[in-house]
């Protein structure tokens, strides 16, 4: 498994912040690792969805828990990458911090590359948390 660990301090209260990062359906707007997104079933907090991810066009299978104004777990359960991405969020006032950690396992051969994906992933993840806080500014 391979762990990512990625922090920003957005200038937006935690509301704000939270409107836009459980809005899952719109991911791939902030998140251009994330190509499409196709609901399977949705019960309460919990979102069952199949998602194309760039890698490949390749489809996972996810399970999406949202915990409002606290945190949005993942878990990645098919897919040529597996495990689950933590967002969380705490509020400092008028600042939020955003947390987002990763912790994948790359299926097959793919395994022999995992350090790239991992930098990938990682370099991503930032790109999507300036989006969301350009957004917000």
């Amino acid at each position: 498994m391979a762990t990512i660990n990625t922090s920003r301090e957005i200038a937006a209260p935690l509301d704000k912040v939270w409107d836009i990062i459980s809005d899952v359906d719109n991911e791939s707007k902030y998140w251009h690792g994330t190509k499409s997104v196709r609901n399977i079933s949705k019960t309460g907090n919990v979102i069952e969805r199949e998602v194309v991810i760039a890698f490949k066009d390749s489809k996972t299978r996810q399970t999406v828990t949202l915990k409002p104004k606290q945190a949005i777990d993942t878990q990645i359960t098919q897919g040529p990458v597996t495990g689950s991405k933590l967002i969380t969020l705490n509020s400092a006032g008028s600042k939020t911090r955003v947390d987002v950690v990763w912790d994948i396992k790359l299926s097959g051969l793919m395994g022999m590359f995992t350090g790239m994906v991992k930098k990938h992933i990682a370099e991503g993840t930032e790109q999507a948390l300036e989006r969301i806080a350009k957004e917000l500014e």
